[in-house]
């Protein structure tokens, strides 16, 4: 399905969020991304086109965040030091505008999307899974992706919403606040929770009430390369596919990828070609081609950026 050129959010907004000294979550991850996208734009010059961050209203927060955390959020990013957590997320001046726009250019892309505009985009700053509705976590302010399904399913005329996410982390932050809902079709392959943070997502963890059945987490062992990565989510194709929804929203984290300071997966960026690609066949069989990818973690910024244009360059092909 052809439907309008595939978006990139791009804009000196999304380098804001970037924490400060030696925190892996930085912005030379992006400055990398982009580098290495303009190297390669001209297979892709007719195919894309760039947009704007958008900065995301306090009520369009609210739709997943509670207004006591997102006025602590204001509070820490006034103050300008000290943790939005237990220690992952430091506070920075600026961080409380630097995550707003991360959920206005998600939600720009999803607007774009679900009105027709375009099949498909990607906010390579967007897929910030860890944080719940009342806390941040794993370097995670607000969580954008929690946000564009609350806004699908409230304002997007959407019955239901896939979320995909193969970050090497287990997207804790969707899952358990969506755990009871059986509009969120939740599929998670990520390295066991047992070797990693957040120690979460294991098999057994299928949905609870109306929504058991409607949430599928791979955890693969630590070592696990391309192959596995590709069996697993083969299986997770399969329960998409015996699902019903309206979109997907595909968190394509690079820290899966070999070499990654943090997590100890061995992907190459091929996984991630594999990923989009197969996806995209889903999408367009289940939900009119439509997906809204968010780039997610990844820590090495070469990684990243090889993982993501792949990710580009299947969805766009």
């Amino acid at each position: 399905m052809s439907r309008g050129k595939f978006v990139i959010v791009r804009g000196p907004q999304l380098l804001s969020y970037s924490f400060p000294g030696s925190h892996p979550m930085n912005k030379e991850r992006l400055i990398k991304f982009f580098e290495v996208l303009d190297r390669n734009i001209d297979e892709l010059r007719d195919k894309v086109r760039f947009i704007e961050p958008v900065l995301a209203s306090r009520e369009e927060i609210a739709l997943f965040h509670y207004e006591e955390y997102i006025d602590y959020v204001e509070k820490k990013c006034r103050l300008g030091y000290g943790y939005l957590d237990y220690g992952d997320t430091p506070a920075y001046p600026g961080c409380y505008e630097a995550a707003s726009y991360t959920v206005g250019s998600t939600l720009s892309v999803l607007k774009m999307v679900l009105s027709g505009e375009t099949c498909s985009g990607f906010n390579p700053m967007g897929g910030l899974h860890h944080a719940r509705r009342d806390r941040a976590g794993g370097f995670c302010i607000f969580n954008d992706a929690g946000v564009a399904i609350e806004y699908a399913l409230s304002r997007g005329n959407c019955r239901s919403v896939a979320y995909v996410d193969i970050d090497a982390h287990h997207g804790d932050g969707v899952y358990y606040e969506f755990e009871d809902d059986p509009r969120v079709i939740f599929l998670d392959i990520h390295q066991d929770g047992r070797t990693l943070y957040p120690g979460t997502g294991h098999e057994y963890e299928r949905g609870r009430g109306n929504a058991i059945g409607k949430k599928l987490n791979i955890p693969l062992p630590p070592g696990s390369g391309d192959e596995a990565f590709k069996g697993a989510f083969d299986k997770g194709l399969e329960f998409l596919l015996s699902q019903d929804f309206d979109i997907i929203l595909f968190q394509c984290g690079a820290d899966c990828i070999i070499d990654d300071p943090i997590t100890r997966l061995m992907y190459t960026p091929n996984s991630h070609y594999y990923a989009a690609k197969r996806l995209k066949d889903v999408a367009e069989e289940k939900c009119r081609g439509r997906i809204v990818a968010m780039g997610g973690g990844g820590y090495d910024p070469l990684n990243v950026a090889n993982a993501w244009l792949n990710v580009i360059k299947a969805l766009v092909t």
